[in-house]
């Protein structure tokens, strides 16, 4: 570098005249930047970064179909699960859900619908997926059967939450859930003992749905409210194929769940 510049340089940064009538840039990083590549980080650093590239290409639906997560992945899947992460998240969509269904004007017929899923969206079966690797086991719904027989899932607070707000704005709740209709009494039960009340439909498979892909099954369900004259502005769920397909909602709302992929 030139004497020139290096005077040039040594005024900008350190002129207390002109930084004292300069604007802040809030969106310019701090001067004088200096960029330092780090020393290699050790095997866990690295699994840690390979795992958290994994999650995201997991929730923004990239990596589908999958059917356990990998297996050098069990602890770090289990931390975020466990840990803050995982809570931060459900609250980051709690309130991005929130701050659109108060912005939305209701229609005077009472037909404005919000559609939730119910398995790890209302109710959490993290219970079940601590005894279960948290998704390192390929998904067996016998055994899964027998924890949802129980009735105990308790509710995933920041989604009980939004249900509360969103009832309470006027809008019309429908459950829709992969379920199987032979459940829908310990399903209801478990619901109202966690919190859940006053939904206006709880909609499960039934015996000619078995065998649909969720996709297919719920976009079945969701054109079905349409012919019946509801409009969907809000839907909440883990999965893509809660959310994708025909008669989408107008805004729809992911929960993160990095412990299992259903098509």
């Amino acid at each position: 570098m030139g004497p020139l510049m290096f005077f040039l340089l040594y005024f900008l940064l350190l002129s207390p005249s002109l930084s004292s009538q300069e604007s802040v840039n809030v969106h310019q990083l701090p001067r004088p930047l200096i960029l330092e590549y780090p020393d290699e980080g050790t095997e866990q650093e690295e699994i840690n970064l390979q795992c958290t590239s994994w999650r995201f290409g997991v929730e923004a639906n990239n990596l589908n179909p999958w059917k356990t997560i990998p297996q050098e992945c069990g602890d770090y899947v289990k931390n975020y699960m466990m840990g803050k992460g995982y809570q931060l998240d459900l609250e980051r969509v709690s309130y991005e859900s929130s701050v659109f269904a108060k912005s939305v004007h209701l229609g005077d017929d009472s037909n404005d619908v919000w559609v939730f899923d119910v398995d790890e969206t209302l109710l959490s079966n993290l219970p079940y997926y601590v005894q279960h690797g948290y998704g390192l086991e390929v998904f067996d719904s016998v055994e899964f059967d027998k924890w949802v027989d129980k009735g105990m899932a308790p509710a995933i607070e920041p989604s009980l939450r939004l249900y509360e707000e969103v009832l309470s704005l006027g809008f019309k709740i429908f459950l829709l859930t992969g379920r199987s209709e032979k459940r829908r009494d310990v399903t209801a039960q478990n619901l109202m003992n966690a919190g859940f009340k006053n939904w206006d439909k709880l909609i499960l498979r039934d015996t000619e749905d078995h065998g649909k892909l969720a996709m297919i099954f719920k976009s079945e369900k969701r054109i079905e409210m349409v012919k019946e004259g509801f409009r969907i502005l809000g839907n909440s769920g883990d999965q893509w194929s809660d959310l994708l397909g025909s008669a989408m909602s107008t805004r729809s709302f992911k929960l993160p769940n990095p412990m299992y992929y259903i098509p």
